[in-house]
């Protein structure tokens, strides 16, 4: 399991970016959600790495 927790806003992000997030589920800051670790929810993470804090 991958914990992966909003620490940055999302405002100032591009429309891909928000869509990522949006597919992640995180929508406002320090909200966390886990996910199981497979490569679609990594390639998600990986979009908006700059914005996320993940812990296994």
């Amino acid at each position: 399991m991958i914990k992966v927790k909003l620490v940055r806003s999302r405002i100032a992000t591009t429309p891909k970016q928000r869509q990522a997030l949006d597919a992640l589920g995180l929508k406002k800051i320090r909200q966390e959600k886990q996910f199981e670790d497979n490569a679609a929810v990594r390639g998600n993470i990986a979009k908006v790495s700059h914005l996320v804090e993940v812990t296994e």
